[in-house]
């Protein structure tokens, strides 16, 4: 059946804004040849760790964080070797106001930051409103533009779970895969749209090289690729080719491992079907779902943190969301404050005080799996997030 003459005209319109988003995308990719250069912490005379609290619970919890950072870092901070510094204006009211997801004085400000800690940020979905009724807007996300903006390309989420003999750490491609146009998908019209999944070879191989250097350093044997490559034949079969490529050429002691991402989901509790696995290396879409789903086995999103790596810069946050329905119920003051305090123990670590990270570490296994004199459960028969980090400071004073 022949096409009409308003379909061909909907067909030019369609292929005229994919070549717009084609064009940019080229121009993504010689950005990302030309940076390569890393930053070297070692060798600045201040490090500036830039604070966005978040909406909902996030600036509740983020204020134990700080607790946190403050005590391990105090001779740093003394010294001004390291600096806090709270970035204004990232409020999800404010936002509306603008009309913009990521205003770009907040995008400065990051910009003049090393590395950033952030809380839940809200994300509207299509249909939300407001308590009165009305539409919230539709905005895209703030954290995609965040890691869009400051180029961070890895998401890294270590899960951990000694009784079940689980260290697990995931690498996540952070910018491309169905995200990166998220907002720009074309709606050719009221019966056909079309969103996109873009994977660029850059993009791929700086991810899957991210994820073997980490199994290099830490002494594992190899690294898992995640894939759909079975159905997804070019973007997922491209990034498995970048991962097989970088590991037999660049790390070829490390073994290379595939899982299908359907497989993995549904497995991922079964001991023989992960058996020997140590690092993970992801699409974008596949490492969001799988990751939360480990995070559930680990012991809730509540117990989670991600980072959020570039060669520039660095974010390190929370993986769970704003927590309406705590704030809401009048316990947003029982929220969980470990994934945001795991994330400053991630950032400590990226920034060269990996011994702080460590007695962190120690101290958390030691208040949430052995001692656990005080228990979150987010609700009132258990501790607030202030009283639970009283006690972890305590605990890390005794060590």
């Amino acid at each position: 059946m022949a096409t009409t003459e308003l379909q061909e005209q909907q067909i030019k319109a369609a292929q005229e804004k994919l070549a717009e988003l084609i064009r940019s995308d080229f121009a993504r990719i010689e950005r990302m040849k030309a940076d390569q250069e890393v930053t070297d912490f070692s060798k600045l005379e201040t490090i500036t760790i830039g604070v966005m609290p978040g909406d909902g619970i996030g600036p509740l919890i983020m204020t134990q964080a700080l607790r946190v950072l403050n005590q391990l870092l105090a001779p740093e901070i003394a010294s001004g070797k390291v600096k806090i510094r709270i970035i204004e204006g990232m409020t999800f009211e404010r936002r509306v106001e603008l009309g913009e997801s990521l205003p770009a004085d907040v995008l400065a400000a990051c910009k003049e930051c090393n590395v950033l800690i952030k809380g839940p940020f809200t994300t509207p979905r299509a249909g939300d409103k407001f308590p009165d009724g009305t539409p919230m807007p539709n905005l895209v996300s703030a954290n995609s533009l965040l890691r869009r903006g400051l180029d961070l390309f890895a998401a890294v989420r270590p899960i951990k779970i000694p009784e079940k003999n689980i260290d697990w750490c995931f690498f996540r491609e952070n910018i491309e895969g169905e995200y990166i146009w998220g907002n720009k998908g074309i709606q050719v019209n009221e019966d056909l749209g079309f969103d996109f999944k873009v994977q660029t070879k850059q993009g791929s191989e700086r991810i899957a090289r991210a994820a073997f250097e980490y199994a290099r350093k830490n002494g594992k044997h190899n690294v898992t690729a995640v894939t759909k490559a079975n159905i997804v034949k070019l973007a997922d079969g491209n990034f498995l080719k970048c991962v097989h490529h970088i590991g037999e050429t660049e790390y070829p002691e490390i073994e290379v491992q595939e899982r299908l991402v359907d497989a993995m989901t549904a497995k991922m509790a079964d001991p023989e079907f992960t058996k020997g696995c140590e690092v993970f290396v992801l699409p974008n879409l596949y490492g969001d779902i799988v990751t939360d789903a480990a995070a559930e086995m680990q012991g809730g999103l509540g117990s989670a943190s991600s980072s959020n790596i570039g060669n520039k810069y660095a974010l390190f946050e929370a993986i769970h969301g704003t927590a309406p329905y705590l704030m809401s119920h009048g316990r947003g003051n029982y929220a969980n404050p470990c994934s945001i305090i795991r994330a400053a123990g991630q950032l400590m670590a990226h920034i060269g005080y990996g011994d702080r990270t460590a007695k962190l570490e120690k101290a958390l296994d030691i208040c949430c799996s052995t001692e656990k004199k005080l228990v979150v459960t987010t609700d009132k028969d258990g501790a607030t997030s202030e009283e639970f980090t009283t006690y972890l400071l305590d605990t890390l004073k005794s060590l």
